[in-house]
């Protein structure tokens, strides 16, 4: 799947997507990222142009896209600042697409226009303080009590979680079960006995709100359920690879943004008497990064085009995910290298892609994780 391969809907969503990055969000990134101030001007424009509920279908109030055309927006937005990307990411791969799949007629009516959009923010509690990869292992509760389930125990690393009104939060409904034992809700998080509890301080993604949640006998509807009990690993893992798809996107705006600073810097920087492009040493870098950063894309593309057409994607999700992550660190070093001292300071913006590239080799799932996965999925294929 190449340029080439876009048609016309997919090429006009780039387009939009780019030129409101560069006008809108770019300016501000630096700023938002020192003062680590949620973007709000920013995210209800994106949503005023569908991006909030980009492949939610057109009679919930999404704008019905398909979903290579929202990860190709991810990347254009990445590409201006990660943390904008990373908030529409968790709103759409996490909150709004679980609903969308797994939610009943009367939960997507009632959820997903408002979601759609932007006047309600969403996100994903899945993560506890004593469980990350092993999410199987989580220990908060639901227990039913007639037309109610009463929830228990403490979600954490929760992004938008200051900001959201409803989260995707998952529970053990039967201990004994382990991952089929696991319960998803839909939760409207003005419920009584719901509280935001500590807030990250971040090496990355500055502008986001990474969160806990406490539940203390929050007591929430029967119509909360999503799905069914014991469906709720299920669910996170189909989401997820989604996400997985997102975040690889997200590395890859976050390695083409730093390979055209350093492409920019090295025409305008001189040594000996030349530009610093003219060097080999430095020709080299540029192309290796500019190999990596097209076959990451590349990748990614190809594991959003599977999931177009319904087909099995674990595998290619993880793949991309893993090599984009991996790409965009490798990518944003040698571009503080390019730089030099320069990039190692505040005044350009190579090391702020340094800092948000590392959390896509952390999140919806880490780089060892996906390994894990690319091991089962392919060793399947030899049985």
């Amino acid at each position: 799947m190449t340029y080439n391969s876009l048609n016309e809907e997919q090429l006009m969503i780039m387009e939009l997507a780019s030129d409101f990055s560069k006008n809108e969000i770019l300016p501000e990134a630096q700023g938002h990222d020192r003062t680590s101030k949620f973007p709000v001007k920013i995210i209800r424009k994106l949503a005023e142009l569908g991006f909030l509920g980009h492949y939610i279908p057109q009679e919930y109030g999404g704008s019905g896209l398909d979903f290579l055309s929202y990860i190709i927006a991810i990347e254009e937005i990445s590409a201006a600042c990660a943390s904008t990307g990373t908030i529409v990411m968790a709103h759409n791969s996490l909150a709004c697409s679980p609903i969308n799949e797994f939610g009943n007629e009367e939960q997507k009516i009632k959820y997903l226009p408002d979601l759609a959009t932007g006047k309600k923010i969403g996100c994903f509690a899945l993560s506890e303080p004593e469980s990350g990869s092993d999410a199987a292992s989580i220990n908060t509760t639901a227990v039913k009590n007639g037309k109610e389930y009463i929830l228990n125990g403490t979600k954490s690393w929760v992004t938008n979680g200051a900001e959201a009104d409803v989260a995707i939060v998952f529970t053990k409904t039967e201990k004994s079960k382990k991952s089929r034992g696991i319960t998803a809700f839909i939760v409207d998080l003005n419920t009584p006995g719901i509280s935001v509890g500590k807030s990250e301080k971040k090496l990355g993604i500055k502008a986001t709100s990474t969160t806990q949640f406490i539940f203390e006998d929050a007591r929430v509807p029967e119509s909360s359920l999503l799905a069914k009990e014991g469906e709720g690993f299920k669910i996170a893992m189909k989401t997820l690879d989604s996400g997985r798809i997102a975040v690889a996107s997200q590395a890859v705006g976050i390695s083409q943004a730093a390979l055209d600073a350093s492409v920019e810097y090295s025409r305008e920087r001189k040594t000996f008497g030349s530009p610093i492009i003219e060097h080999q040493g430095i020709q080299f870098m540029i192309a290796e990064m500019a190999t990596k950063v097209e076959a990451a894309r590349l990748l990614t593309w190809q594991a959003a085009g599977l999931r177009d057409k319904n087909l099995r994607f674990t595998k290619q999700s993880a793949m991309a995910k893993l090599f984009a992550a991996e790409t965009a660190m490798w990518v944003t070093t040698k571009a503080i290298q390019i730089h030099g001292a320069i990039g190692y300071s505040t005044d350009y913006p190579v090391e702020r892609y340094f800092r948000d590239a590392k959390i896509t080799e952390i999140y919806e799932g880490t780089s060892e994780i996906q390994k894990i996965v690319i091991a089962k999925q392919t060793l399947s294929e030899y049985l």
